[in-house]
Protein backbone atom coordinates (compact mmCIF):
# COMPACT_ATOMS: atom_id res chain seq x y z
CA UNK A 1 0.00 0.00 0.00
CA UNK A 2 1.00 3.73 -0.83
CA UNK A 3 1.17 5.96 1.90
CA UNK A 4 -0.05 8.87 0.22
CA UNK A 5 -2.75 10.72 2.39
CA UNK A 6 -4.77 13.35 0.10
CA UNK A 7 -8.25 14.17 0.26
CA UNK A 8 -9.25 16.72 -1.52
CA UNK A 9 -12.76 18.13 -2.64
CA UNK A 10 -13.65 14.84 -4.78
CA UNK A 11 -13.33 12.42 -1.86
CA UNK A 12 -15.05 14.30 0.65
CA UNK A 13 -17.90 14.76 -1.90
CA UNK A 14 -17.62 11.06 -2.31
CA UNK A 15 -18.05 10.45 1.24
CA UNK A 16 -20.74 13.05 1.40
CA UNK A 17 -22.80 11.02 -0.98
CA UNK A 18 -21.83 7.34 0.97
CA UNK A 19 -23.68 9.07 4.10
CA UNK A 20 -26.56 9.66 2.06
CA UNK A 21 -27.06 5.99 0.48
CA UNK A 22 -26.11 5.19 4.44
CA UNK A 23 -29.10 7.06 4.96
CA UNK A 24 -31.32 5.82 2.47
CA UNK A 25 -30.34 2.07 4.25
CA UNK A 26 -31.70 2.97 7.26
CA UNK A 27 -28.36 4.38 8.91
CA UNK A 28 -29.57 7.02 11.25
CA UNK A 29 -27.55 7.77 13.73
CA UNK A 30 -26.29 10.80 13.26
CA UNK A 31 -22.69 10.97 15.35
CA UNK A 32 -22.47 7.62 13.47
CA UNK A 33 -23.28 9.09 10.13
CA UNK A 34 -21.06 12.13 11.05
CA UNK A 35 -17.83 9.55 11.74
CA UNK A 36 -18.12 7.50 8.27
CA UNK A 37 -18.13 10.84 6.47
CA UNK A 38 -15.29 12.43 7.80
CA UNK A 39 -12.88 9.18 7.93
CA UNK A 40 -11.24 8.90 4.32
CA UNK A 41 -11.79 5.41 3.42
CA UNK A 42 -9.70 5.83 0.65
CA UNK A 43 -6.17 5.92 2.69
CA UNK A 44 -7.10 2.05 3.28
CA UNK A 45 -6.89 1.19 -0.40
CA UNK A 46 -3.82 1.18 -2.67
CA UNK A 47 -4.03 4.40 -4.94
CA UNK A 48 -4.19 2.10 -8.18
CA UNK A 49 -8.20 1.45 -6.01
CA UNK A 50 -9.07 4.83 -4.91
CA UNK A 51 -11.86 4.58 -7.16
CA UNK A 52 -13.13 1.90 -5.36
CA UNK A 53 -13.39 2.88 -2.47
CA UNK A 54 -16.48 5.13 -1.96
CA UNK A 55 -18.45 2.10 -3.38
CA UNK A 56 -20.66 0.34 -0.71
CA UNK A 57 -18.41 -2.57 -1.07
CA UNK A 58 -16.09 -4.97 0.83
CA UNK A 59 -12.67 -4.77 -0.74
CA UNK A 60 -10.03 -7.45 -0.65
CA UNK A 61 -7.20 -6.14 1.71
CA UNK A 62 -4.26 -9.08 1.68
CA UNK A 63 -4.05 -11.68 3.50
CA UNK A 64 -7.22 -13.23 2.92
CA UNK A 65 -9.19 -10.44 4.56
CA UNK A 66 -11.68 -7.73 3.46
CA UNK A 67 -12.11 -3.64 4.34
CA UNK A 68 -15.78 -3.90 5.02
CA UNK A 69 -18.65 -2.68 3.25
CA UNK A 70 -19.36 1.03 4.66
CA UNK A 71 -22.95 0.13 5.53
CA UNK A 72 -21.80 -3.08 7.37
CA UNK A 73 -19.51 -0.83 9.53
CA UNK A 74 -22.21 1.63 10.25
CA UNK A 75 -24.80 -1.01 10.84
CA UNK A 76 -22.83 -2.33 14.30
CA UNK A 77 -21.28 0.76 15.24
CA UNK A 78 -24.63 2.20 15.35
CA UNK A 79 -25.46 -0.82 17.20
CA UNK A 80 -22.75 -0.20 19.71
CA UNK A 81 -24.03 3.01 21.10
CA UNK A 82 -20.73 4.71 21.58
CA UNK A 83 -20.51 7.13 24.43
CA UNK A 84 -17.52 9.06 24.44
CA UNK A 85 -14.42 7.91 26.67
CA UNK A 86 -15.46 4.23 26.51
CA UNK A 87 -13.23 1.41 26.48
CA UNK A 88 -14.02 -0.76 23.43
CA UNK A 89 -12.45 -4.04 22.22
CA UNK A 90 -11.97 -4.52 18.51
CA UNK A 91 -11.87 -8.26 17.37
CA UNK A 92 -10.27 -8.29 13.90
CA UNK A 93 -8.08 -5.02 13.30
CA UNK A 94 -7.96 -5.68 9.60
CA UNK A 95 -7.74 -2.67 7.71
CA UNK A 96 -8.36 -0.28 10.58
CA UNK A 97 -11.09 1.60 9.05
CA UNK A 98 -13.69 0.45 11.65
CA UNK A 99 -10.90 1.26 14.34
CA UNK A 100 -10.67 5.05 13.05
CA UNK A 101 -14.90 5.44 12.99
CA UNK A 102 -15.13 4.01 17.14
CA UNK A 103 -12.22 6.65 17.30
CA UNK A 104 -14.01 9.12 15.60
CA UNK A 105 -17.05 8.65 18.21
CA UNK A 106 -14.19 9.39 20.99
CA UNK A 107 -13.92 5.69 21.82
CA UNK A 108 -10.76 4.40 24.00
CA UNK A 109 -10.05 1.44 21.35
CA UNK A 110 -8.22 -2.03 21.90
CA UNK A 111 -7.50 -4.13 18.18
CA UNK A 112 -6.53 -7.26 18.02
CA UNK A 113 -5.70 -8.72 14.84
CA UNK A 114 -4.34 -12.52 13.87
CA UNK A 115 -2.51 -11.92 10.77
CA UNK A 116 0.93 -10.10 11.62
CA UNK A 117 1.15 -8.29 8.13
CA UNK A 118 -2.24 -6.47 8.62
CA UNK A 119 -1.06 -5.76 12.34
CA UNK A 120 2.26 -3.90 11.26
CA UNK A 121 0.55 -1.91 8.33
CA UNK A 122 -2.18 -0.47 11.35
CA UNK A 123 0.06 0.25 13.98
CA UNK A 124 2.38 2.37 11.14
CA UNK A 125 -0.77 3.96 9.36
CA UNK A 126 -3.18 4.64 11.56
CA UNK A 127 -1.33 7.12 14.10
CA UNK A 128 -0.16 9.32 10.66
CA UNK A 129 -3.50 9.98 9.82
CA UNK A 130 -4.02 11.26 13.50
CA UNK A 131 -5.72 7.83 14.50
CA UNK A 132 -3.48 6.42 17.67
CA UNK A 133 -5.44 2.73 19.27
CA UNK A 134 -3.92 -0.12 21.48
CA UNK A 135 -2.75 -2.29 18.82
CA UNK A 136 -2.15 -6.22 19.68
CA UNK A 137 -1.52 -8.82 17.60
CA UNK A 138 -2.69 -12.38 18.41
CA UNK A 139 -5.82 -14.42 18.78
CA UNK A 140 -8.55 -12.18 18.64
CA UNK A 141 -11.09 -15.04 19.95
CA UNK A 142 -9.61 -14.72 23.18
CA UNK A 143 -10.32 -11.16 23.51
CA UNK A 144 -7.72 -9.28 25.17
CA UNK A 145 -8.47 -10.20 29.29
CA UNK A 146 -5.60 -8.67 30.78
CA UNK A 147 -7.37 -5.02 29.81
CA UNK A 148 -11.20 -6.51 30.65
CA UNK A 149 -13.51 -4.79 31.40
CA UNK A 150 -14.75 -3.43 28.07
CA UNK A 151 -17.56 -1.30 27.95
CA UNK A 152 -18.23 -2.31 24.50
CA UNK A 153 -17.24 -5.72 22.32
CA UNK A 154 -17.42 -5.22 18.49
CA UNK A 155 -16.38 -8.54 16.69
CA UNK A 156 -15.30 -8.16 12.80
CA UNK A 157 -15.79 -11.48 11.47
CA UNK A 158 -18.06 -14.11 11.64
CA UNK A 159 -18.00 -16.77 15.04
CA UNK A 160 -19.46 -20.28 14.84
CA UNK A 161 -20.43 -19.26 18.54
CA UNK A 162 -20.49 -15.95 21.02
CA UNK A 163 -17.30 -17.22 23.16
CA UNK A 164 -17.82 -17.50 26.73
CA UNK A 165 -14.58 -15.62 27.01
CA UNK A 166 -15.36 -12.67 25.13
CA UNK A 167 -19.17 -12.03 27.05
CA UNK A 168 -16.41 -12.28 30.88
CA UNK A 169 -14.55 -9.38 28.95
CA UNK A 170 -17.77 -7.28 29.01
CA UNK A 171 -18.13 -5.10 31.88
CA UNK A 172 -22.00 -4.89 33.37
CA UNK A 173 -24.48 -2.96 31.16
CA UNK A 174 -21.69 -3.63 28.30
CA UNK A 175 -22.67 -4.48 24.72
CA UNK A 176 -21.30 -7.08 22.47
CA UNK A 177 -21.89 -6.99 18.98
CA UNK A 178 -20.91 -9.90 16.99
CA UNK A 179 -21.64 -11.86 13.71
CA UNK A 180 -22.48 -15.96 14.47
CA UNK A 181 -23.74 -18.37 12.03
CA UNK A 182 -21.83 -21.07 9.73
CA UNK A 183 -19.03 -19.68 7.02
CA UNK A 184 -21.49 -18.58 4.14
CA UNK A 185 -23.73 -16.52 6.56
CA UNK A 186 -24.20 -15.20 9.71
CA UNK A 187 -26.91 -13.04 11.76
CA UNK A 188 -26.12 -10.43 13.63
CA UNK A 189 -26.63 -10.38 17.17
CA UNK A 190 -25.83 -7.91 19.70
CA UNK A 191 -25.53 -9.26 23.15
CA UNK A 192 -25.98 -6.99 26.56
CA UNK A 193 -24.33 -8.11 29.91
CA UNK A 194 -27.33 -7.85 32.70
CA UNK A 195 -25.43 -9.31 35.64
CA UNK A 196 -22.49 -11.61 36.57
CA UNK A 197 -24.35 -13.98 35.20
CA UNK A 198 -27.06 -12.66 32.73
CA UNK A 199 -27.41 -11.94 29.21
CA UNK A 200 -29.78 -10.38 26.77
CA UNK A 201 -29.05 -11.12 23.71
CA UNK A 202 -30.98 -10.28 20.16
CA UNK A 203 -31.11 -11.05 16.46
CA UNK A 204 -30.60 -9.34 13.87
CA UNK A 205 -30.11 -9.22 10.12
CA UNK A 206 -28.07 -11.80 8.38
CA UNK A 207 -24.58 -10.51 6.66
CA UNK A 208 -21.64 -11.79 5.42
CA UNK A 209 -18.15 -11.97 7.01
CA UNK A 210 -14.72 -13.18 6.84
CA UNK A 211 -14.46 -16.83 9.21
CA UNK A 212 -13.05 -15.88 12.76
CA UNK A 213 -10.14 -17.83 13.00
CA UNK A 214 -8.62 -18.78 16.94
CA UNK A 215 -9.15 -21.08 19.83
CA UNK A 216 -12.56 -20.16 20.62
CA UNK A 217 -14.07 -19.91 16.67
CA UNK A 218 -13.19 -21.66 13.61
Amino acid sequence: MAYKFIDNYRERGARKKLVGLLKEKGISDERVLAAMEKVPRHYFFDQTFWTQAYKDIAFPIGDGQTISQPYTVAYQTELLHIKRGEKVLEIGTGSGYQTCILLELGANVYTIERQENLFKRTKHVLPQIGYPAHFFCGDGSKGIPEHAPFDKIIVTAGAPIVPEILLKQLKIGGILVIPVGDEKAQKMLTILRISETDYEKIELDTFRFVPLIGDQAW
